[in-house]
């Protein structure tokens, strides 16, 4: 897994997605790879460029989500992490 040295790409938290199961409420799902509470926000993204996402989930649900950050489907896992080249 390569990371690119530009600060406004996304790193790659993790090659495969955090499975949660989460009450009702909003979250800031971590768009630039760069929190240590991935992968939630913890405000590691400012100078980057990049924003974290709101996420409003209406009832408790398990959701996937997406610690590549180069899914299509933000925030939410759509496999992308399988097709990622590993070193």
């Amino acid at each position: 897994m390569s990371e690119s040295e530009n600060d406004n790409e996304p790193k790659i938290a993790d090659t495969k997605p955090a499975v949660l199961e989460l009450e009702p409420g909003d979250y800031w799902w971590c768009a630039c790879g760069r929190s240590s509470h991935q992968p939630f926000c913890d405000g590691s993204h400012k100078g980057t460029g990049l924003a974290p996402q709101k996420v409003t989930i209406d009832e408790k649900k398990r959701v996937a989500l997406c610690n590549c950050k180069r899914t299509g489907g933000a925030p939410f896992c759509d496999g992308t992490h399988s097709s990622l080249k590993t070193p």
